[in-house]
């Protein structure tokens, strides 16, 4: 295994960072909104399953 002094790593990475396609502001905004809408539906099912479950438990427990 080689080892590389600091200073080295540190033109590597900088290197390798001026390779990366960063995303534009659009697809940032899209992927979060698209992020935001996916946890909200899956809340509300969950939401929504847990309610079920809680009052068919309550009515087991009732008798």
């Amino acid at each position: 295994m080689v080892k590389t002094s600091p200073i080295q790593f540190l033109r590597q990475v900088k290197q390798e960072v001026k390779k990366v396609t960063w995303p534009t502001k659009k697809d940032v905004v899209r992927a979060t909104i698209m992020v935001i809408t996916i946890v909200a539906i899956a809340a509300a099912f969950f939401f929504v399953v847990d309610s079920i479950f809680g009052a068919i438990v309550r009515a087991i427990f009732r008798y």
